[in-house]
């Protein structure tokens, strides 16, 4: 935990400072800490990045009382989507997880979220919810009605998993005209465990922060899990229609996502 409440600053990367700064960090979450291998990734440099980022915002929170030429100022990063930066690159980052047919076929205003992450030592303050603010004004100042991305359970095991998968998939599968589906040639049914055999209660307990935080603001998941050998991880795909979401729910999430790591 941090010793004392430092200065923050919520902005979208304007720098090569910041940007590298926000690949420093998901270099620390995703490489360092969850083993994975960042194929991508400048391992001389500890930068995590890919194709996609020259075409994607970069949401970040800056610690103000660090150096931005050590890389380590940015302390968390949202990295958002829009349909153009899509269609520059040629695809949405998750396109290779999930088929986004009826998403793209919808004609409503579309945002991809993804490589969310805090650094470890500002989990479980309001750094989250910070970034959650900057993300809900982006989207508000972009006309966005469907927010998605992948989200992430740490390990490739899907017996662990089975459970909080079933869970998901019969509590919170998407509706028909939302409904992604895993590529399939990698096609991971979530329908392992009968739903009158679920512990529900142990089976949120066992979902990351991050997709309990999405659900519990109305989200959904789709159909199909997608195991990222790269990154170490059993990814599902959440969905968040903005039209559906209260401003009861929205107090809620804010109050899940201070204690959400990672996506």
């Amino acid at each position: 935990m941090i010793a004392s409440a430092p200065k923050l600053d919520l902005r979208v990367a304007r720098t090569p400072e910041d940007l590298d700064g926000a690949k420093r960090l998901r270099y620390r979450v995703f490489i360092e800490e969850l083993s994975g291998t960042g194929a991508s990734s400048d391992h001389e440099k500890r930068l995590e990045q890919d194709r996609f980022d020259p075409f994607c915002d970069h949401l970040i929170l800056v610690d103000l009382d660090r150096d931005p030429a050590t890389l380590d100022h940015v302390i968390g990063v949202y990295r958002v989507m829009r349909e153009s930066g899509a269609a520059e690159v040629g695809q949405f980052y998750s396109e290779s997880e999930y088929d986004l047919s009826v998403l793209k076929a919808s004609g409503r205003p579309l945002l991809e979220l993804g490589r969310s992450c805090i650094d470890a030592d500002f989990r479980g303050t309001m750094a989250m919810h910070l970034l959650w603010q900057g993300l809900g004004d982006y989207v508000t100042r972009h006309q966005i009605e469907i927010m998605f991305g992948v989200a992430s359970f740490h390990g490739t095991s899907i017996g662990p998993l089975a459970e909080a998968l079933s869970f998901l998939n019969g509590s919170h599968l998407a509706p028909a005209e939302l409904r992604v589906r895993t590529v399939e040639h990698a096609y991971q049914s979530m329908d392992l465990v009968p739903q009158d055999q679920i512990d529900r209660k142990t089976a949120v307990r066992a979902l990351p922060a991050l997709i309990k935080a999405y659900i519990r603001l109305g989200g959904f998941v789709g159909d199909g899990a997608f195991v990222d050998h790269d990154f170490n991880t059993t990814d599902v795909m959440l969905i968040m229609d903005t039209a559906r979401v209260t401003e009861q729910a929205k107090a809620r999430y804010a109050k899940s996502m201070a204690d959400a790591p990672e996506s």
